[in-house]
Protein backbone atom coordinates (compact mmCIF):
# COMPACT_ATOMS: atom_id res chain seq x y z
CA UNK A 1 0.00 0.00 0.00
CA UNK A 2 1.68 3.47 -0.93
CA UNK A 3 0.61 5.96 1.52
CA UNK A 4 1.93 8.92 -0.01
CA UNK A 5 -0.77 8.37 -2.48
CA UNK A 6 -2.96 7.87 0.06
CA UNK A 7 -1.81 11.24 1.88
CA UNK A 8 -2.00 13.08 -1.46
CA UNK A 9 -5.70 11.77 -1.14
CA UNK A 10 -6.59 13.01 1.34
CA UNK A 11 -4.76 16.57 1.35
CA UNK A 12 -1.85 16.02 3.35
CA UNK A 13 1.32 15.41 1.52
CA UNK A 14 3.18 17.62 3.66
CA UNK A 15 3.19 14.86 6.80
CA UNK A 16 3.88 16.83 9.58
CA UNK A 17 4.20 15.38 12.62
CA UNK A 18 5.08 11.69 10.61
CA UNK A 19 9.04 12.11 9.63
CA UNK A 20 10.77 9.34 7.80
CA UNK A 21 13.47 7.58 8.31
CA UNK A 22 15.04 4.10 7.52
CA UNK A 23 14.02 1.51 10.18
CA UNK A 24 14.34 -2.34 10.67
CA UNK A 25 16.08 -4.97 8.82
CA UNK A 26 19.53 -5.10 8.90
CA UNK A 27 20.38 -1.37 9.46
CA UNK A 28 18.05 -1.25 13.08
CA UNK A 29 20.39 -1.26 15.83
CA UNK A 30 20.28 -3.01 19.71
CA UNK A 31 21.30 -5.75 21.55
CA UNK A 32 18.83 -8.36 19.98
CA UNK A 33 17.37 -10.99 21.81
CA UNK A 34 18.97 -15.08 20.66
CA UNK A 35 14.76 -16.08 20.55
CA UNK A 36 13.38 -15.86 17.34
CA UNK A 37 9.32 -15.38 16.73
CA UNK A 38 8.01 -17.33 14.00
CA UNK A 39 4.64 -16.80 12.64
CA UNK A 40 2.92 -19.43 10.78
CA UNK A 41 0.07 -18.72 8.83
CA UNK A 42 -0.94 -21.66 8.26
CA UNK A 43 -1.95 -22.21 11.82
CA UNK A 44 -4.08 -18.97 11.86
CA UNK A 45 -7.38 -19.87 13.20
CA UNK A 46 -10.13 -17.42 13.05
CA UNK A 47 -11.73 -15.99 16.07
CA UNK A 48 -14.15 -13.38 15.38
CA UNK A 49 -15.38 -10.38 13.70
CA UNK A 50 -15.37 -6.05 14.60
CA UNK A 51 -17.72 -3.65 12.95
CA UNK A 52 -16.03 -2.15 9.94
CA UNK A 53 -15.92 0.81 11.80
CA UNK A 54 -14.59 -0.45 14.38
CA UNK A 55 -11.73 1.96 14.92
CA UNK A 56 -14.18 5.28 15.24
CA UNK A 57 -14.01 8.61 17.71
CA UNK A 58 -15.84 11.26 19.70
CA UNK A 59 -16.38 14.79 19.01
CA UNK A 60 -17.29 16.35 22.31
CA UNK A 61 -20.53 18.30 22.87
CA UNK A 62 -18.80 20.71 24.26
CA UNK A 63 -16.57 21.22 21.02
CA UNK A 64 -19.47 22.35 19.14
CA UNK A 65 -21.25 24.53 21.26
CA UNK A 66 -18.52 26.16 22.26
CA UNK A 67 -17.09 25.71 26.39
CA UNK A 68 -15.35 25.18 29.21
CA UNK A 69 -12.41 22.08 28.33
CA UNK A 70 -9.55 20.70 29.65
CA UNK A 71 -7.20 23.71 29.70
CA UNK A 72 -4.01 22.28 28.17
CA UNK A 73 -1.20 21.77 30.84
CA UNK A 74 1.14 24.29 29.50
CA UNK A 75 -1.15 27.17 30.34
CA UNK A 76 -1.65 25.47 33.46
CA UNK A 77 0.04 27.13 36.54
CA UNK A 78 0.29 24.08 38.78
CA UNK A 79 -0.67 20.35 39.51
CA UNK A 80 -2.15 18.63 42.45
CA UNK A 81 -0.07 17.46 44.59
CA UNK A 82 1.94 14.29 44.43
CA UNK A 83 -0.47 12.87 47.50
CA UNK A 84 -2.45 10.21 46.58
CA UNK A 85 -5.88 11.41 48.49
CA UNK A 86 -4.99 14.90 47.21
CA UNK A 87 -6.74 15.87 43.88
CA UNK A 88 -8.42 19.20 41.96
CA UNK A 89 -11.56 20.01 42.21
CA UNK A 90 -13.02 19.24 38.75
CA UNK A 91 -15.84 21.32 38.75
CA UNK A 92 -16.20 23.75 35.68
CA UNK A 93 -16.06 26.65 38.52
CA UNK A 94 -12.24 25.64 38.64
CA UNK A 95 -10.72 28.10 36.02
CA UNK A 96 -7.46 26.33 36.35
CA UNK A 97 -8.83 22.91 34.97
CA UNK A 98 -10.77 23.91 32.10
CA UNK A 99 -10.37 27.09 29.25
CA UNK A 100 -12.98 28.69 27.55
CA UNK A 101 -13.17 26.61 23.64
CA UNK A 102 -15.06 28.46 20.66
CA UNK A 103 -17.26 26.30 18.87
CA UNK A 104 -15.41 23.92 16.34
CA UNK A 105 -14.95 24.62 12.76
CA UNK A 106 -16.07 21.25 11.21
CA UNK A 107 -15.10 22.98 7.75
CA UNK A 108 -11.72 23.06 8.42
CA UNK A 109 -9.89 21.47 5.33
CA UNK A 110 -7.20 19.98 7.29
CA UNK A 111 -9.34 18.77 9.79
CA UNK A 112 -11.88 16.92 7.22
CA UNK A 113 -9.14 16.13 5.32
CA UNK A 114 -7.41 13.85 7.90
CA UNK A 115 -10.77 12.94 9.22
CA UNK A 116 -11.51 11.48 5.86
CA UNK A 117 -8.14 9.31 6.59
CA UNK A 118 -9.81 7.67 9.36
CA UNK A 119 -12.63 6.27 7.01
CA UNK A 120 -15.03 5.05 7.46
CA UNK A 121 -16.03 5.35 10.95
CA UNK A 122 -18.45 6.08 13.80
CA UNK A 123 -18.66 9.54 14.61
CA UNK A 124 -19.98 10.51 18.37
CA UNK A 125 -21.07 14.27 19.23
CA UNK A 126 -21.72 13.49 23.15
CA UNK A 127 -20.11 14.17 26.30
CA UNK A 128 -21.14 15.57 29.48
CA UNK A 129 -22.25 18.59 27.56
CA UNK A 130 -24.78 16.71 26.10
CA UNK A 131 -26.34 15.45 29.38
CA UNK A 132 -27.95 19.40 29.43
CA UNK A 133 -28.19 19.99 26.08
CA UNK A 134 -30.93 22.60 24.64
CA UNK A 135 -31.83 22.56 21.22
CA UNK A 136 -32.46 26.03 20.00
CA UNK A 137 -35.19 24.66 16.63
CA UNK A 138 -35.22 27.85 15.06
CA UNK A 139 -32.76 29.92 12.71
CA UNK A 140 -32.72 32.77 15.41
CA UNK A 141 -29.37 34.31 16.79
CA UNK A 142 -28.34 31.76 19.61
CA UNK A 143 -29.55 32.95 23.07
CA UNK A 144 -27.00 33.62 25.79
CA UNK A 145 -28.67 31.71 28.40
CA UNK A 146 -30.28 28.07 28.35
CA UNK A 147 -33.94 27.75 29.80
CA UNK A 148 -34.72 26.56 33.09
CA UNK A 149 -33.67 22.82 33.56
CA UNK A 150 -31.02 22.89 31.06
CA UNK A 151 -26.93 24.02 31.39
CA UNK A 152 -26.23 24.37 27.26
CA UNK A 153 -27.81 25.53 23.78
CA UNK A 154 -27.29 23.53 20.65
CA UNK A 155 -27.97 25.95 17.31
CA UNK A 156 -29.87 24.21 14.41
CA UNK A 157 -26.67 25.64 12.85
CA UNK A 158 -23.99 23.91 14.78
CA UNK A 159 -25.99 20.66 14.09
CA UNK A 160 -26.16 20.58 10.55
CA UNK A 161 -22.20 21.53 10.88
CA UNK A 162 -22.44 18.05 12.76
CA UNK A 163 -24.07 16.65 9.72
CA UNK A 164 -22.60 17.63 7.12
CA UNK A 165 -19.12 16.33 8.53
CA UNK A 166 -20.73 13.18 9.13
CA UNK A 167 -21.30 13.01 4.95
CA UNK A 168 -18.34 14.50 4.04
CA UNK A 169 -16.09 12.12 6.25
CA UNK A 170 -18.27 8.74 5.00
CA UNK A 171 -19.48 8.08 8.68
CA UNK A 172 -22.14 7.46 11.09
CA UNK A 173 -23.24 9.31 13.93
CA UNK A 174 -23.47 8.43 17.26
CA UNK A 175 -25.08 10.50 20.16
CA UNK A 176 -26.84 10.91 23.54
CA UNK A 177 -29.84 13.22 24.34
CA UNK A 178 -30.49 15.71 27.34
CA UNK A 179 -31.52 14.08 30.54
CA UNK A 180 -31.69 17.46 32.80
CA UNK A 181 -34.82 18.41 34.70
CA UNK A 182 -35.75 20.19 31.49
CA UNK A 183 -37.19 16.81 30.22
CA UNK A 184 -38.45 15.29 33.05
CA UNK A 185 -42.56 15.17 33.11
CA UNK A 186 -43.87 15.70 36.46
CA UNK A 187 -43.20 12.30 37.61
CA UNK A 188 -39.23 12.86 37.36
CA UNK A 189 -39.45 10.40 34.45
CA UNK A 190 -37.91 11.12 31.15
CA UNK A 191 -39.12 12.85 27.78
CA UNK A 192 -38.08 13.04 24.25
CA UNK A 193 -38.95 16.75 24.24
CA UNK A 194 -35.61 17.47 23.35
CA UNK A 195 -34.54 13.91 21.39
CA UNK A 196 -37.38 14.36 18.77
CA UNK A 197 -36.48 17.80 17.75
CA UNK A 198 -32.98 16.66 17.10
CA UNK A 199 -34.02 13.66 15.36
CA UNK A 200 -36.73 15.83 13.70
CA UNK A 201 -33.46 17.99 12.24
CA UNK A 202 -31.46 15.61 11.60
CA UNK A 203 -34.43 13.70 9.72
CA UNK A 204 -34.98 16.54 7.63
CA UNK A 205 -31.70 17.49 6.45
CA UNK A 206 -31.53 14.04 5.07
CA UNK A 207 -29.30 12.76 7.96
CA UNK A 208 -29.66 9.59 10.06
CA UNK A 209 -28.56 9.04 13.83
CA UNK A 210 -27.08 5.70 13.69
CA UNK A 211 -26.77 4.84 17.23
CA UNK A 212 -27.86 6.86 20.03
CA UNK A 213 -27.12 6.10 24.07
CA UNK A 214 -29.90 8.11 26.29
CA UNK A 215 -27.90 9.13 29.00
CA UNK A 216 -23.75 10.17 28.77
CA UNK A 217 -21.89 7.85 31.65
CA UNK A 218 -24.92 7.63 33.87
CA UNK A 219 -22.71 6.00 36.49
CA UNK A 220 -22.02 9.53 37.24
CA UNK A 221 -25.26 11.04 36.86
CA UNK A 222 -25.35 14.58 38.26
CA UNK A 223 -22.08 15.31 36.18
CA UNK A 224 -23.75 17.54 33.50
CA UNK A 225 -25.73 19.70 36.33
CA UNK A 226 -29.51 20.54 36.59
CA UNK A 227 -30.26 17.01 37.73
CA UNK A 228 -31.99 15.58 40.22
CA UNK A 229 -29.00 14.86 42.95
CA UNK A 230 -30.82 11.21 44.19
CA UNK A 231 -31.08 10.18 40.84
CA UNK A 232 -30.68 5.85 41.01
CA UNK A 233 -30.99 2.75 39.16
CA UNK A 234 -34.87 2.97 39.27
CA UNK A 235 -34.91 5.89 37.86
CA UNK A 236 -32.93 4.91 35.28
CA UNK A 237 -34.69 1.84 34.44
CA UNK A 238 -37.96 3.94 33.82
CA UNK A 239 -35.95 6.68 32.02
CA UNK A 240 -34.61 3.66 29.88
CA UNK A 241 -38.52 2.14 29.27
CA UNK A 242 -39.41 5.33 28.11
CA UNK A 243 -36.38 5.92 25.60
CA UNK A 244 -37.23 2.59 24.18
CA UNK A 245 -40.84 3.24 23.36
CA UNK A 246 -40.12 6.33 21.84
CA UNK A 247 -37.23 5.57 19.75
CA UNK A 248 -39.19 2.12 18.66
CA UNK A 249 -41.37 4.87 16.68
CA UNK A 250 -39.72 7.96 15.88
CA UNK A 251 -36.24 6.66 14.99
CA UNK A 252 -37.21 2.92 14.23
CA UNK A 253 -33.35 2.58 12.52
CA UNK A 254 -31.73 3.66 15.28
CA UNK A 255 -29.41 1.66 17.43
CA UNK A 256 -29.83 1.71 21.21
CA UNK A 257 -27.39 1.25 23.25
CA UNK A 258 -26.37 1.63 26.95
CA UNK A 259 -26.02 1.48 29.45
CA UNK A 260 -22.85 3.41 28.77
CA UNK A 261 -21.32 2.86 32.32
CA UNK A 262 -17.90 4.28 33.10
CA UNK A 263 -15.24 3.81 36.14
CA UNK A 264 -16.01 0.48 37.27
CA UNK A 265 -14.12 -2.85 36.65
CA UNK A 266 -10.42 -2.20 37.85
CA UNK A 267 -9.47 -3.50 41.58
CA UNK A 268 -8.67 -0.99 44.05
CA UNK A 269 -9.88 2.05 42.03
CA UNK A 270 -12.51 4.37 43.86
CA UNK A 271 -13.11 7.54 43.17
CA UNK A 272 -15.49 7.93 46.39
CA UNK A 273 -12.86 10.60 47.42
CA UNK A 274 -13.65 12.96 44.26
CA UNK A 275 -17.08 13.64 45.95
CA UNK A 276 -19.14 12.40 43.04
CA UNK A 277 -22.14 10.54 43.03
CA UNK A 278 -21.74 7.13 41.58
CA UNK A 279 -24.26 4.53 40.74
CA UNK A 280 -23.23 0.86 39.72
CA UNK A 281 -24.13 -0.63 36.09
CA UNK A 282 -25.59 -3.48 38.52
CA UNK A 283 -28.14 -1.45 40.42
CA UNK A 284 -29.13 0.31 37.23
CA UNK A 285 -29.58 -3.22 35.18
CA UNK A 286 -31.35 -5.07 37.96
CA UNK A 287 -33.83 -2.49 38.43
CA UNK A 288 -38.00 -2.89 37.19
CA UNK A 289 -38.55 -2.61 34.35
CA UNK A 290 -34.90 -4.22 33.45
CA UNK A 291 -33.33 -2.05 30.82
CA UNK A 292 -32.99 -3.40 27.55
CA UNK A 293 -30.22 -2.43 24.67
CA UNK A 294 -29.46 -3.86 21.29
CA UNK A 295 -25.58 -3.56 21.76
CA UNK A 296 -24.28 -3.01 25.34
CA UNK A 297 -21.95 -0.02 25.87
CA UNK A 298 -19.69 0.99 28.52
CA UNK A 299 -16.95 4.04 28.42
CA UNK A 300 -13.07 2.90 29.79
CA UNK A 301 -10.41 5.62 31.25
CA UNK A 302 -7.33 3.34 32.60
CA UNK A 303 -6.47 6.20 34.77
CA UNK A 304 -7.20 9.85 35.56
CA UNK A 305 -5.19 12.18 34.46
CA UNK A 306 -2.47 14.51 36.55
CA UNK A 307 -4.78 17.09 36.40
CA UNK A 308 -6.83 14.57 38.46
CA UNK A 309 -4.59 13.11 40.77
CA UNK A 310 -0.77 12.36 40.43
CA UNK A 311 -0.40 9.42 42.41
CA UNK A 312 -2.44 6.11 43.27
CA UNK A 313 -4.17 3.03 42.06
CA UNK A 314 -6.09 5.06 39.50
CA UNK A 315 -3.00 6.84 37.78
CA UNK A 316 -0.29 6.27 35.35
CA UNK A 317 3.16 7.27 35.10
CA UNK A 318 4.78 8.29 31.77
CA UNK A 319 7.73 5.62 33.07
CA UNK A 320 4.95 2.82 33.74
CA UNK A 321 3.34 3.58 30.20
CA UNK A 322 4.83 0.36 28.35
CA UNK A 323 4.17 -1.92 31.42
CA UNK A 324 1.97 -5.03 30.70
CA UNK A 325 0.27 -4.38 33.78
CA UNK A 326 -0.82 -0.71 32.81
CA UNK A 327 -1.57 -2.03 28.52
CA UNK A 328 -3.95 -4.90 30.02
CA UNK A 329 -6.25 -2.81 32.41
CA UNK A 330 -8.09 -2.60 28.90
CA UNK A 331 -8.91 -6.50 28.95
CA UNK A 332 -9.88 -6.07 32.77
CA UNK A 333 -12.17 -3.69 32.29
CA UNK A 334 -13.61 -5.67 29.52
CA UNK A 335 -13.67 -8.68 31.17
CA UNK A 336 -16.20 -6.97 33.57
CA UNK A 337 -18.41 -5.49 31.33
CA UNK A 338 -19.00 -8.28 28.97
CA UNK A 339 -20.04 -10.60 32.76
CA UNK A 340 -22.50 -7.68 32.93
CA UNK A 341 -23.29 -7.96 29.17
CA UNK A 342 -24.02 -11.82 29.85
CA UNK A 343 -25.63 -11.47 33.17
CA UNK A 344 -28.35 -8.94 31.99
CA UNK A 345 -28.21 -8.75 28.39
CA UNK A 346 -27.13 -11.54 26.70
CA UNK A 347 -25.88 -11.86 23.39
CA UNK A 348 -25.96 -8.47 22.63
CA UNK A 349 -22.78 -6.85 20.82
CA UNK A 350 -20.29 -5.13 22.97
CA UNK A 351 -18.83 -1.65 22.04
CA UNK A 352 -16.59 0.88 23.57
CA UNK A 353 -18.01 4.20 23.07
CA UNK A 354 -15.95 6.45 24.93
CA UNK A 355 -12.29 6.23 25.86
CA UNK A 356 -8.85 7.44 25.69
CA UNK A 357 -5.41 6.89 27.64
CA UNK A 358 -6.47 9.10 30.62
CA UNK A 359 -10.00 11.03 32.18
CA UNK A 360 -10.11 14.38 32.29
CA UNK A 361 -7.89 15.44 29.01
CA UNK A 362 -5.24 12.87 28.94
CA UNK A 363 -2.03 12.91 30.24
CA UNK A 364 0.95 14.79 28.45
CA UNK A 365 2.47 11.56 27.17
CA UNK A 366 -0.96 10.55 25.48
CA UNK A 367 -0.16 13.55 22.84
CA UNK A 368 3.23 11.85 21.99
CA UNK A 369 4.27 8.51 20.52
CA UNK A 370 4.34 7.09 24.04
CA UNK A 371 0.86 6.19 23.82
CA UNK A 372 0.79 4.64 20.64
CA UNK A 373 1.36 1.60 22.10
CA UNK A 374 -1.36 1.59 24.39
CA UNK A 375 -3.52 2.34 21.44
CA UNK A 376 -2.94 0.06 19.25
CA UNK A 377 -2.79 -2.54 22.12
CA UNK A 378 -5.75 -1.70 23.09
CA UNK A 379 -7.76 -2.28 19.51
CA UNK A 380 -6.01 -5.42 19.14
CA UNK A 381 -6.79 -6.81 22.33
CA UNK A 382 -10.14 -6.02 22.46
CA UNK A 383 -10.76 -7.63 18.78
CA UNK A 384 -10.18 -10.84 20.02
CA UNK A 385 -11.83 -10.46 22.90
CA UNK A 386 -15.28 -9.57 21.05
CA UNK A 387 -15.33 -5.82 21.49
CA UNK A 388 -16.98 -4.69 18.10
CA UNK A 389 -16.94 -1.37 18.27
CA UNK A 390 -13.66 1.28 19.74
CA UNK A 391 -14.76 5.21 20.30
CA UNK A 392 -11.48 7.42 20.74
CA UNK A 393 -12.10 10.69 22.54
CA UNK A 394 -11.71 12.62 20.85
CA UNK A 395 -10.93 13.51 17.57
CA UNK A 396 -9.32 17.38 18.13
CA UNK A 397 -9.50 18.46 22.13
CA UNK A 398 -7.05 18.14 24.76
CA UNK A 399 -3.85 15.85 25.48
CA UNK A 400 -5.80 12.94 24.25
CA UNK A 401 -7.03 13.52 20.51
CA UNK A 402 -5.45 12.14 17.20
CA UNK A 403 -5.16 15.83 15.94
CA UNK A 404 -4.08 18.72 17.87
CA UNK A 405 -6.76 21.36 18.91
CA UNK A 406 -5.31 24.57 17.92
CA UNK A 407 -3.32 23.92 15.13
CA UNK A 408 -5.36 20.80 13.83
CA UNK A 409 -1.74 18.81 13.32
CA UNK A 410 -1.83 15.41 13.33
CA UNK A 411 -0.60 13.31 16.51
CA UNK A 412 1.32 10.57 16.80
CA UNK A 413 -1.74 8.34 17.41
CA UNK A 414 -3.19 9.73 14.43
CA UNK A 415 -0.79 7.70 12.33
CA UNK A 416 -1.07 4.57 14.33
CA UNK A 417 -5.01 4.83 13.58
CA UNK A 418 -4.66 5.69 10.07
CA UNK A 419 -2.23 2.84 9.29
CA UNK A 420 -4.65 0.51 11.54
CA UNK A 421 -7.80 1.80 9.13
CA UNK A 422 -5.82 1.41 6.24
CA UNK A 423 -4.15 -2.30 7.01
CA UNK A 424 -6.49 -4.35 9.10
CA UNK A 425 -10.10 -5.89 7.69
CA UNK A 426 -12.99 -6.93 9.87
CA UNK A 427 -11.92 -10.65 10.57
CA UNK A 428 -9.74 -11.39 13.49
CA UNK A 429 -7.48 -14.34 13.91
CA UNK A 430 -5.40 -15.61 16.84
CA UNK A 431 -1.82 -15.15 16.30
CA UNK A 432 1.37 -15.85 18.14
CA UNK A 433 1.69 -14.98 21.67
CA UNK A 434 4.90 -13.47 21.02
CA UNK A 435 7.17 -12.85 23.70
CA UNK A 436 7.74 -10.72 26.83
CA UNK A 437 6.97 -7.34 26.06
CA UNK A 438 5.98 -8.51 22.40
CA UNK A 439 2.48 -8.44 21.58
CA UNK A 440 0.79 -9.91 18.13
CA UNK A 441 -1.93 -9.40 16.82
CA UNK A 442 -3.62 -10.90 12.91
CA UNK A 443 -6.88 -9.47 11.22
CA UNK A 444 -7.15 -9.85 7.36
CA UNK A 445 -5.74 -7.61 5.21
CA UNK A 446 -8.33 -4.61 4.62
CA UNK A 447 -8.59 -4.82 0.44
CA UNK A 448 -7.24 -8.23 -0.65
CA UNK A 449 -8.99 -11.39 -0.48
CA UNK A 450 -6.46 -13.98 1.44
CA UNK A 451 -4.25 -11.54 2.68
CA UNK A 452 -3.11 -11.15 6.22
CA UNK A 453 -1.77 -7.97 8.39
CA UNK A 454 0.31 -8.39 11.13
CA UNK A 455 0.79 -5.90 13.99
CA UNK A 456 3.40 -6.98 16.55
CA UNK A 457 4.25 -4.53 19.20
CA UNK A 458 7.55 -4.55 20.79
CA UNK A 459 7.52 -2.23 23.68
CA UNK A 460 10.96 -3.81 25.23
CA UNK A 461 14.39 -1.51 24.96
CA UNK A 462 16.00 -3.77 22.71
CA UNK A 463 15.42 -5.20 19.16
CA UNK A 464 13.87 -8.84 18.52
CA UNK A 465 13.73 -11.53 15.54
CA UNK A 466 10.55 -12.18 14.16
CA UNK A 467 10.32 -14.73 11.14
CA UNK A 468 8.35 -13.35 8.32
CA UNK A 469 7.10 -16.47 6.24
CA UNK A 470 6.29 -14.50 2.89
CA UNK A 471 7.11 -11.58 1.15
CA UNK A 472 5.25 -8.82 2.54
CA UNK A 473 5.56 -4.99 2.99
CA UNK A 474 6.38 -3.67 6.31
CA UNK A 475 5.71 -0.41 8.42
CA UNK A 476 7.28 0.54 11.49
CA UNK A 477 6.49 3.18 13.68
CA UNK A 478 9.32 4.63 15.75
CA UNK A 479 10.78 7.69 16.93
CA UNK A 480 13.88 9.30 18.35
CA UNK A 481 12.40 9.84 21.88
CA UNK A 482 9.42 8.13 23.56
CA UNK A 483 8.00 11.02 24.54
CA UNK A 484 8.19 12.73 20.96
CA UNK A 485 5.65 14.34 19.21
CA UNK A 486 6.91 13.15 15.59
CA UNK A 487 6.78 9.28 14.59
CA UNK A 488 9.05 7.68 12.02
CA UNK A 489 8.24 5.06 9.52
CA UNK A 490 10.56 2.95 7.53
CA UNK A 491 10.38 4.65 4.42
CA UNK A 492 11.58 8.03 2.70
CA UNK A 493 8.41 7.95 0.53
CA UNK A 494 6.39 7.71 3.29
CA UNK A 495 5.52 4.00 1.85
CA UNK A 496 5.84 0.18 3.21
CA UNK A 497 9.10 -1.12 2.71
CA UNK A 498 9.19 -4.32 0.27
CA UNK A 499 10.33 -7.41 2.65
CA UNK A 500 11.65 -11.24 1.69
CA UNK A 501 10.43 -14.32 3.77
CA UNK A 502 12.83 -14.59 6.41
CA UNK A 503 14.14 -13.01 9.65
CA UNK A 504 13.29 -9.46 10.15
CA UNK A 505 14.80 -7.66 12.98
CA UNK A 506 11.97 -5.07 14.85
CA UNK A 507 13.82 -2.33 16.78
CA UNK A 508 13.32 -1.65 20.23
CA UNK A 509 10.11 0.15 21.54
CA UNK A 510 8.87 -0.35 17.92
CA UNK A 511 5.78 -0.75 16.36
CA UNK A 512 4.90 -3.08 12.96
CA UNK A 513 2.63 -4.29 10.48
CA UNK A 514 3.20 -6.50 8.24
CA UNK A 515 0.82 -6.53 5.42
CA UNK A 516 1.11 -9.90 3.35
CA UNK A 517 -1.15 -10.41 0.29
CA UNK A 518 -0.66 -13.85 -0.59
CA UNK A 519 -1.16 -15.35 2.54
CA UNK A 520 -3.34 -17.71 1.75
CA UNK A 521 -6.20 -17.20 4.37
CA UNK A 522 -9.32 -17.58 3.72
CA UNK A 523 -12.52 -15.26 4.57
CA UNK A 524 -14.78 -16.56 7.02
CA UNK A 525 -17.58 -14.94 4.93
Amino acid sequence: MDILKILGLIGIYTAIGFTACNTGGANTTGNSDNSTIIFNLKDLKHIGTVDERYQSYNIEMVEVVGGRFWKPYSLMDSLPSSGASTSYDISQKNDQMYRQLSPVNLTDKRLMNLAKGLAPAYVRVSGTWANAIYFQDDDEPKITKAPAGFVNVLTRGQWKGVLDFIKATDSKLVTSFAVSNGVRNVHGIWTPREAEKIAGFTKRQGGEIAAAELFNEPTMPTAGGEMNKNYNGNNFAKDIAAFNTWSKTAVPNMLILGPGSVLEGLPGVSLSGLGMKMLSTDSMMSAEPHPVFEVFSYHFYGAASMRMMRSGPFSIKAENALDASWLRRTDTVAYYYAGLRDKYNPDKPLWITETAEAAAGGDPFSATYLDCFRYLYQLGSLAKKGVKVIMHNTLSASEYSLIDQDTHLPKPNYWAAFLWTKLMGTEVYEAETGSPGVYVFAHNMKGHEGGVTLLVINTNKKSVPVSIPSDAEQYTLTSSELRSKTVQLNSQELKGKPIKSGSVTLPATSISFFAIIYAGIKSSK
